[in-house]
């Protein structure tokens, strides 16, 4: 169990953050950080992620811990490590020096637990043990992925609100993350001209994070198949002509995640129809940002990059009508299926645990439009929210064979016009952006974006 180190400032600001969730609830929460899960067996587990929420309010990934959190105190559950220990991985902090980093008010073993639970809200962790621990000592269902209820809906209402937002302790290590992602995104540009397949790309760039004592803040997708949007297969050789669509992000030691995607030709130069169509992406990637302002709706971003989106595909020839009709029909959808982004913060998709408690506003819900469904956020933008926007455009097959949508939108597309844009599989643009109480911060700015200067860096 690595403890980094804190200072005062951070227990200054867990303190903070624990009053503020005082001020919003009057009852007790206790949040479980989440246990190691074997990997076929026990002393071989896969790596360990504290939950969010945990980490959020106790500030160190610890494994196999609970907090409870009541008027602003901080309880810490964690058992002393074993004697045996040590042999296998050296010295361990005892609980009270945990205690201490956190600036915990009181500290016991795990077992205590159980007598502390009564009348506590809680959210559920993903983990099947600590899960299975957590509906046992609640004695009630706590089910992940499922909207919480009664008390424990309320702690997930007031923990959103908290998180909506990023105070100074979060910025300063979501700018780390930023840019860490922005250094390993250099080093796969850099290293494409040499590899042979993906992996060796993918190499490179994770090279930089772990370099960095990071990790990656979710499965990295380094792949000629663009189209595949979420694609963790590394094994295709690549080919001059095509592109390489790579979405990686670094994760720091407390959990803050930095997501960024670039598009980049495997030769060095874009040929002119990538170059045509990475300009379309490039133009709605910047309009969405340049409109990002305090109390502007997220999803009116959305679709001005929608609108972006068809406005230059009208102009290549590939759609045919008027661009805002087009986007009211659905039909910038076929190439752009996606929402524009979602929240970034202690997870690459912050708060997505909860489902769209946090993503949409109070009485909103996700619409059944081809082209809205997949929106992940839907509120007003305030200062303090770090949000991504990646516009893309991508040949889907399964969309563009789709019996129902070639015979809905067929005097839409020119396909005879699209089948020339052949070696555009997928491209996606993407940065972290911070509202500010102006306007907006690129945190992820120091990558250059545009074609000229991608070509640059790989070559």
């Amino acid at each position: 169990m690595l403890i980094p180190q804190t200072s005062t400032s951070l227990i200054h600001t867990l303190r903070l953050r624990r009053q503020e969730l005082a001020n919003l609830i009057d009852f007790p929460a206790i949040l479980w950080s989440g246990s190691n899960s074997p990997r076929n067996f026990p002393a071989n587990p896969f790596p360990f992620r504290a939950s969010s929420h945990f980490l959020y309010f106790a500030g160190l990934p610890l494994s196999n811990a609970a907090i409870r959190l009541e008027a602003g105190k901080l309880e810490l559950f964690i058992d002393d490590p074993s004697p045996s220990s040590a042999l296998w991985h050296g010295e361990m902090p005892t609980r009270e020096e945990i205690a201490q980093k956190i600036g915990a008010d009181v500290a016991g073993p795990m077992a205590e637990l159980e007598s502390w639970v009564e009348d506590a809200a809680t959210i559920a962790i993903q983990d099947a043990a600590t899960w299975t621990q957590q509906t046992q000592l609640l004695n009630r269902w706590i089910l992940p992925q499922s909207p919480p209820e009664g008390i424990d809906l309320e702690l997930a209402k007031a923990i959103v609100t908290i998180r909506l937002t990023h105070d100074q302790a979060a910025l300063t290590e979501l700018r780390k993350a930023a840019a860490v992602t922005v250094e390993a995104h250099k080093a796969g540009m850099a290293a494409t001209p040499q590899a042979k397949v993906e992996a060796e790309v993918r190499a490179a760039m994770e090279g930089v994070i772990i370099a960095h004592n990071m990790t990656t803040s979710y499965n990295s997708i380094v792949t000629v198949h663009g189209e595949v949007l979420h694609n963790e297969q590394y094994h295709h050789l690549l080919q001059p002509g095509d592109l390489l669509l790579a979405d990686v992000g670094a994760e720091t030691q407390m959990g803050w995640a930095g997501d960024v995607t670039r598009t980049w030709p495997v030769s060095g130069k874009f040929s002119s129809t990538q170059r045509d169509i990475y300009n379309v992406v490039l133009a709605a990637h910047d309009a969405c940002i340049a409109k990002i302002h305090p109390g502007v709706e997220y999803g009116d971003i959305h679709l001005l990059a929608a609108t972006v989106i068809a406005e230059g595909l009208v102009e290549l020839g590939i759609l045919q009508g008027n661009p805002q009709d087009l986007v009211e029909i659905d039909a910038h959808a076929l190439f752009f299926p996606h929402g524009i982004g979602h929240l970034l913060g202690l997870d690459v998709h912050d708060l997505e645990d909860l489902g769209d408690l946090a993503g949409y506003e109070e009485g909103r819900e996700r619409s059944d439009r081809f082209g809205l469904g997949y929106l992940r956020l839907n509120r007003p933008l305030r200062p303090g929210m770090l949000v991504t926007i990646e516009p893309g455009f991508y040949q889907v097959p399964a969309i563009l064979n789709d019996p129902n949508l070639r015979s809905k939108y067929q005097n839409i597309v020119n396909w005879q016009r699209l089948s020339e844009f052949a070696d555009v599989r997928g491209i996606r643009i993407e940065d972290d952006v911070l509202v500010t109480t102006e306007g907006s911060e690129v945190l992820t700015a120091a990558l250059p974006n545009s074609a000229s200067a991608v070509e640059d860096l790989v070559n």
